[in-house]
């Protein structure tokens, strides 16, 4: 930074848990680092490597994931099972470690980060780029997620996703109430991660012509999670509103196009009475106040209500398609066809459990910024005065 010139504001909340990922698509490894889970997480590792299982089923998906089998290697950051208080290092390895092995394409795929990551670095290799843009890096984040999960279901905290729709078909709207408590059996039983059974074979037929026809599909899923005590995240500033925190994160996953909470774009169309939730006193233990309705989705003034949190979003079809898209050579400056890369017909099954862990880490962020401690004891103490003080303020004054 040259003498004098101003320093660059940070636009993201300095937080208690970080984490990072490294690696590429056909590199040897993904790695990743987390910093900030308390001491004293009993961590289970099969629980990770279901995430990161989920994270390769749906139908329509391509080769790839015939060859990798996800298992997260703990490096460091705990012993006898149990997390220490000190950065948790991990590793998910690639089976499929050709890199060095793989062509140089010369042809960049529209859609794809091939050309703008070119003319940003200057590469004349769109292998230099498309080997960290590419989507196998969320496995890093599943498995991250996986871990700082734990911490939230440790205080009644759940998160889960998954597919509302593919390809313009739709998932029957009311399918978290039909489900109940059998989501899970439900959503894992599915070939689309999704909780309609009787949509499954409208989007396998879907799937099916698109292959035929040489195309992609792209869909939407749904976030939710319950547990939440109000008053995470903050208005305080713009970078802390846990809104614009989350939609970053859904935004960070390649393909996703847009973003929206509880009735989200609906809210355009509609007068006020019929889009703001009414308060009402609450019986419940720990948190004095209720809502009747939840079309903010569990949010407001960037931070939570204690309703349940609802995302939705919307992932566009993948742009690796055997159909060819016009383009132009880099070494030579003349139009062609980009190359087809090994690719999915669609993969928004797998992008509802990536969401899932984006909202997670998101979540972690800002628990463990209100009642952050280096201990799990530590944060459950501060939680339990929390809430004490939560059910306080309903009462009446002196």
């Amino acid at each position: 930074m040259a003498l004098g010139a101003p320093r660059r504001r940070r636009l993201r909340p300095v937080t208690r848990l970080t984490w990072r990922t490294a690696g590429e698509s056909h590199g040897p490894t993904l790695i990743g680092i987390l910093e900030g889970i308390p001491a004293g997480l009993s961590l289970d590792i099969e629980r990770v490597n279901e995430d990161l299982a989920r994270r390769q089923l749906g139908y329509g998906r391509g080769g790839r994931m015939r060859i990798e089998t996800d298992r997260v290697g703990i490096l460091s950051g705990w012993k006898g099972g149990v997390t220490i208080g000190s950065p948790i290092a991990f590793e998910v390895k690639n089976k499929d470690s050709v890199i060095e092995k793989l062509p140089t394409p010369t042809n960049p795929r529209p859609g794809h980060a091939d050309l703008a990551g070119c003319q940003k670095w200057g590469h004349r290799d769109p292998r230099a780029v498309l080997e960290r843009a590419s989507a196998r890096e969320t496995a890093a984040r599943v498995a991250a997620a996986g871990i700082v999960r734990q911490v939230l279901e440790a205080f009644g905290i759940e998160v889960f996703g998954y597919l509302t729709g593919l390809g313009g078909i739709d998932c029957r709207p009311d399918g978290w109430e039909a489900a109940g408590e059998r989501r899970s059996e439900i959503r894992q039983a599915s070939d689309f991660l999704s909780l309609d059974p009787e949509a499954d074979e409208a989007m396998r037929q879907a799937v099916d012509a698109a292959k035929e026809a040489k195309d992609s599909l792209g869909g939407t899923f749904e976030v939710r999670a319950e547990g939440l005590p109000p008053g995470l995240g903050s208005c305080a500033s713009a970078q802390e509103r846990l809104t614009g925190r989350l939609g970053g994160a859904l935004f960070s996953i390649p393909a996703i196009k847009g973003v929206e909470f509880g009735i989200g774009f609906d809210v355009a169309a509609r007068r006020g009475s019929d889009v703001h939730d009414p308060i009402v006193p609450s019986g419940a233990p720990g948190n004095a106040f209720a809502r009747t309705t939840n079309r903010s989705g569990g949010l407001e003034g960037g931070m939570t209500t204690g309703e349940p949190l609802l995302i939705r979003a919307a992932m566009k079809p993948i742009p690796s398609i055997r159909i060819g898209m016009p383009t132009v050579d880099l070494h030579t400056g003349e139009a062609t066809v980009a190359t087809y890369q090994r690719s999915d017909v669609t993969s928004v099954p797998a992008c509802s459990v990536v969401g899932e862990a984006m909202v997670a880490l998101v979540l972690a962020e800002a628990f463990l910024d209100k009642f952050g401690g280096d201990s799990m004891g530590q944060v459950g103490a501060a939680l339990d005065h929390y809430r004490g003080e939560l059910q306080s303020l309903g009462k009446p004054l002196d």
